[in-house]
């Protein structure tokens, strides 16, 4: 099996993260893999399989307007056209809406070539100018299938879209994380001593920090023993150090940056929280989960209701609501024999979501709809449809 994967680039985020295990999996199979993105090479945060290619198109350049936009749109198509000639993939999947276009376009009338779309994030929640959704729309309907990762964006795309079918599959979690650059270790930022409120993600607005940071502000005195740290960069960087040394917690909201040895920090904090306005299908969430975290979540647009069990495994908040989850975390950080009740069932998020159960739904998706004379669906697990059946049924 050929399978070619597009996205803009290999950069820290959660589609980006999802491919490569995606990708990194099936390449451990035998099974050919190229990447190609928009972005340079040197910007990737994930290790890849040494038997992936890897493709840069350097055209990662920014638009001016939507027309330009559209411009440089065919161009990119162009040269995932001349790619997808060469390597000759059998399959195509184009990661987010931007490359779902880019290669609905590249793969007209390219022979052999079957060419999917997967959003990873819910449509109503991006700001798109009119035009740019018609285009969407469109190109949507080019493709094979659309895979949505929640049942809400699928029914979204249902009724605002031309797209010929529509899957919904989950994001996987890994059982061991693997460690990229930066590494930053607990033990040189938190004492022994110290209780740990971890976040993880971006800095941006739709991530909700300065909620969460106005949040642990008001527990704080409650709780002298627990410090915040939140993972990520971004540009709202500096308005939320103004934010945290307005409050006086500069010693204990900790802003580190990136790092690359998650895995570290899942082990040593106490428990985790999601304050996003929007979600796509938070990986951070289910990787902290896996990791036996507790959780604390808004229940936003969309993801966190299929992955957090309210009360079993963690609480689900209505969105935006800052004292449910100021009371929410004020109960996990005052009872450790909650967070350890908590963290066990949440460690269940394993199976649940395992590498080996979402990508054999996306065999039995490839199964389908690879013609029959191929030759390749002997090679797809035959297992494939019984794991889907069983991860559906979590």
């Amino acid at each position: 099996m050929k399978i070619l994967f597009f996205i803009y680039s290999l950069g820290g985020g959660g589609a980006e993260r999802t491919t490569v295990n995606l990708a990194n999996h099936w390449a451990k199979k035998g099974w050919k893999i190229t990447i190609v993105t928009l972005a340079p090479a040197n910007g990737d945060a994930y290790a890849l399989h040494p038997t992936i290619e890897r493709i840069s198109l350097n055209l990662a350049a920014a638009s001016r307007n939507v027309v330009d936009g559209l411009s440089q749109n065919l161009e990119r198509s162009k040269a995932l056209r001349r790619v997808l000639l060469d390597v000759k993939p059998d399959i195509a999947i184009g990661q987010m809406s931007t490359a779902c276009v880019t290669l609905a376009l590249a793969a007209r009338g390219v022979p052999r070539v079957l060419p999917i779309g997967a959003l990873h994030n819910h449509p109503p929640a991006c700001s798109t100018k009119l035009v740019w959704k018609g285009v969407q729309s469109i190109a949507y309907g080019q493709l094979e299938s659309v895979v949505a990762l929640t049942q809400e964006t699928a029914a979204w795309l249902k009724q605002n879209t031309i797209t010929r079918r529509i899957d919904v599959i989950p994001n996987p979690v890994l059982q061991v994380l693997p460690e990229n650059g930066p590494k930053i270790e607990p033990a040189e930022l938190c004492g022994r001593d110290r209780r740990i409120l971890l976040a993880v993600g971006r800095l941006n607005r739709a991530k909700g920090f300065d909620l969460l940071i106005g949040s642990f502000a008001s527990l704080a005195q409650r709780h002298p023993d627990w410090e915040l740290v939140i993972l990520g960069e971004g540009l709202e960087r500096r308005k939320l150090e103004s934010q945290v040394k307005a409050e006086g917690l500069a010693s204990r909201i900790l802003l580190p940056g990136w790092a690359g040895n998650l895995a570290s920090w899942y082990k040593r904090a106490d428990a985790y929280v999601m304050s996003s306005r929007v979600e796509g299908f938070p990986n951070a969430l289910i990787e902290a989960m896996a990791h036996g975290l507790p959780v604390v979540g808004f229940d936003c647009d969309t993801g966190p209701r299929d992955i957090i069990r309210h009360g079993l495994d963690g609480f689900l908040v209505p969105a935006g609501d800052l004292q449910g989850l100021t009371d929410s975390l004020n109960r996990l950080m005052q009872h450790a024999d909650l967070r350890h009740q908590l963290g066990a069932s949440a460690s269940e998020i394993r199976s649940r979501f395992s590498i080996d159960a979402v990508a054999s739904m996306w065999e039995n998706l490839f199964s389908e709809l690879l013609p029959d004379g191929r030759g390749l669906k002997q090679e797809l697990s035959t297992s494939a449809t019984r794991a889907a059946a069983s991860l559906r049924t979590c």
